[in-house]
């Protein structure tokens, strides 16, 4: 039964959408309410479907990484980096050493960006916004636009590592900026303490219903879902950064509701940050080295099927790619972590206020394109 019939056994049908909150994409929302009160939520999505997957068999593997960072535009590099792994696999590829660190503090720093954009326009009650971070997040992208020549869809990855080094002083400008945004950590935490105690108890996810809807990432951690690729399932250089004493945590909460979610966030930024900074020494003990591996214009990948997961700054993202020897693959899925955080509405805004739907939605940290694709 769709939202719309089941809304016909109440007062108020309500369909939200369809919109998105920042305006990115479409969707919508049929609720079923009684006075202000939801009591059945419908997620409708499709209002953005680009039909990527299919252009991705009809595309080289180069124009691949361009179409696969662009449904989750705040984790572009993290997207491409998937499908780049996926590729590497299949080819048995090495990447050079330097590449490996490198893409794991670029992953780690558009984390921060990724998390900093969820925070910064978080919609409060009395209209005001949690905090402004735009202007660090101004400052990282530009050295990111410095580095790879973008300040949003990078496509720093190439098959075989990266497609450039960083410039001399960058990974010191890059440990700077990192410290500015550590500083205002304790400031978010007040905020969310003092300004979002209305919200406690609003939007509730726990372990068992995220694992139910396969919802991953800080959404699901907040209820106390213990998971995170980067220490169960290693890539990159997580393998030795999450180590016991490493730099790497997994951060958990208890409550799964919308301030908790909020809390993790920025406790999160923390890990990441820690992250980037054993990056940067890891970086400076290397020796000067490839940062790529040499590979013709057009790549033949070997027939065969390969599979490559990514803790994406909203979840698990999965890249299922199964080649037959041409320069396109034959069939490229992608498991992205916004469709499944949406797919979970349907449990927890039944009981949630009209008034308090905007937070929810936020606080579940999706992209409408990550949806549809």
């Amino acid at each position: 039964m769709t939202g719309e019939q089941r809304a016909l056994t109440v007062d108020v049908p309500l369909a939200l959408g369809p919109d998105h909150p920042s305006a990115h994409g479409m969707f919508r929302i049929a609720l079923a309410v009684q006075g202000d009160l939801i009591v059945a939520a419908d997620p409708l999505v499709g209002h953005l479907h680009r039909g990527v997957e299919k252009l991705f068999e009809v595309r080289d593997y180069r124009q691949i990484l361009a179409l696969a960072n662009r449904h989750d535009w705040l984790a572009a590099f993290g997207n491409e980096l998937g499908v780049a792994m996926a590729a590497e696999r299949l080819l048995g590829l090495e990447v050079p050493t330097r590449a490996v660190w490198l893409r794991t503090l670029v992953a780690e720093l558009t984390r921060v960006l990724a998390h900093c954009a969820f925070l910064g326009p978080f919609p409060l009650s009395d209209g005001a916004r949690l905090a402004d971070l735009f202007a660090e997040r101004e400052r990282l992208h530009d050295l990111l636009e410095r580095a790879f020549g973008a300040r949003i869809h990078l496509m720093a990855n190439q098959v075989g590592g990266l497609r450039t080094d960083v410039p001399a002083g960058w990974l010191d400008q890059v440990r700077r900026e990192g410290a500015t945004i550590r500083a205002r950590l304790p400031e978010l935490h007040d905020r969310v303490r003092e300004r979002c105690a209305g919200l406690s108890g609003v939007g509730r996810l726990d372990a068992a219903t995220a694992a139910a809807y396969g919802v991953t990432g800080p959404a699901a951690r907040a209820g106390g879902l213990d998971l995170d690729l980067r220490r169960d399932d290693p890539y990159l250089a997580y393998g030795e950064l999450f180590t016991p004493g490493g730099p790497g945590v997994v951060v958990l909460g208890t409550d799964g509701d919308v301030p908790e979610r909020l809390r993790l966030l920025i406790d999160q930024i923390a890990v990441s940050l820690d992250l980037v900074d054993a990056c940067i020494d890891r970086l400076g003990e290397l020796p000067p080295g490839p940062v790529n591996v040499p590979l013709p214009k057009v790549i033949r990948l070997p027939e065969g099927r390969m599979y490559a997961a990514t803790e994406s700054p909203p979840g698990v993202n999965g890249y299922y790619l199964v080649s037959r020897g041409d320069k396109a693959p034959w069939r490229l899925k992608l498991r992205s972590a916004s469709f499944n955080n949406v797919a979970a509405l349907a449990q927890i805004l039944p009981g949630t206020r009209v008034g308090d739907v905007t937070a929810v939605l936020a606080s579940l940290f999706f992209v409408v394109g990550d949806i549809d694709k």
